[in-house]
């Protein structure tokens, strides 16, 4: 399997894999893909910078990205230097009785609580770009559109190219119009931050729009190589994926043994939630106590990002000391369904493989 995109970005194969792991991140390119490191939880540019160095070091010279959360306009006029300071008290009090009714205890006293993932201010994701630009990176993708032109008119002058996410064919043009290079269309499927529209019609949507102006990715719903090949047929160069990889036995080797992965394998197609509660944008999450419990009728709206996110930091730390997968907050694509066991990254990637091999056999016996 090969296209245009794999001469673009220098891999062997047309699937690019989002992950916060950099062990899965290396593991993706090595087999062939492009693996592409989530820099959202790097609250510090030196650690992030190590990171990247640990990356030049463990993909044995293939190509590799980053993923940045950078909204292209942010409002700064009029804001406290502590955003903590608007968070309402009222929210405070709910995420703490929250957490006593379902048993998830405070934290030790000798582990700190978090200030929180600071990767989704604006500034921090600056920060994000300019360590990333000093690493032989092939790709960056912005999460949340089109990054400002400035960031990538910066990219561009390093020779690398842009990703952005769109959940419509308006957003993809946009995204080309500020200099994109490639568009992600990701259906209502996938896990994390998504739109409305489903992959089997957005896909098709989007590359109708786009023409020959850029290469497409499909997102959301895809991991396996019949979903890839299906992506493929409605027009898309290559394809974008991410859940499919939270299971592998290189994530267990960034996170260690957790109850997050525990959930995540026994969970359906139907166990996700589409919700704002993770970082105040829609994202879809594994469906558990902590989702259902925002959804009751006395739980609070959602603060916009990234106040909920400072909101629920320390919640989220102290969910993943508990180690209890009923209670987890994790972002899944409807994907889990086919999550069933751990595996290295290299088996995924050879079935991903044997899979599309397979659909093209079945498809081209219809003639």
């Amino acid at each position: 399997m090969h296209t245009a995109l794999c001469d673009t970005l220098g891999i062997e194969h047309p699937i690019v894999g989002f992950t916060p792991s950099e062990h899965v991140a290396a593991a993706i390119s090595r087999a062939g893909g492009l693996g592409v490191l989530g820099c959202v939880r790097f609250n510090d540019a030196e650690e992030l910078d190590n990171v990247l160095t640990w990356m030049d070091k463990n993909t044995d010279g293939r190509p590799y990205g980053v993923d940045v959360v950078m909204p292209a306009n942010v409002p700064t006029e009029g804001l406290p230097e502590d955003l903590n300071e608007l968070i309402p008290a009222e929210h405070r009090v709910f995420v703490d009785r929250t957490l006593s009714e379902l048993g998830v205890p405070p934290l030790s006293d000798d582990v700190a609580a978090g200030v929180g993932v600071l990767g989704w201010l604006h500034s921090i994701a600056r920060s994000h770009v300019d360590v990333a630009m000093g690493h032989p990176i092939r790709l960056i993708a912005n999460a949340l559109g089109s990054p400002p032109v400035d960031v990538i008119e910066q990219a561009h002058r390093h020779g690398v190219s842009v990703a952005a996410l769109a959940g419509k064919a308006e957003h993809a043009l946009r995204h080309l119009d500020n200099g994109v290079d490639i568009v992600v269309a990701q259906g209502y499927e996938a896990g994390g931050h998504t739109g409305e529209i489903a992959s089997m019609v957005l896909t098709p949507e989007v590359v109708g729009a786009v023409g020959d102006r850029a290469p497409v990715l499909a997102a959301g719903g895809i991991g396996s190589g019949a979903q890839m090949a299906a992506a493929m047929a409605l027009g898309a160069d290559g394809v974008w994926t991410g859940s499919c990889w939270l299971t592998t036995s290189e994530y267990t080797e960034t996170v260690g043994e957790s109850a997050m992965q525990r959930a995540l394998l026994g969970a359906s197609s139907s166990d996700t939630v589409r919700t704002r509660i993770y970082t105040g944008k829609p994202a879809r999450l594994l469906k558990t106590r902590w989702t259902e419990a925002w959804a009751q009728p006395d739980a609070p709206e959602p603060l916009p990002m990234p106040l909920q996110n400072l909101l629920v930091s320390e919640a989220h730390q102290r969910i993943q000391a508990a180690g209890d997968p009923d209670v987890v907050s994790m972002p899944v694509g409807q994907i889990v369904g086919r999550l069933n066991d751990v595996r290295p990254v290299a088996d995924v990637m050879a079935e991903l493989l044997a899979g599309f091999d397979e659909a093209l056999d079945r498809l081209g016996k219809l003639r």
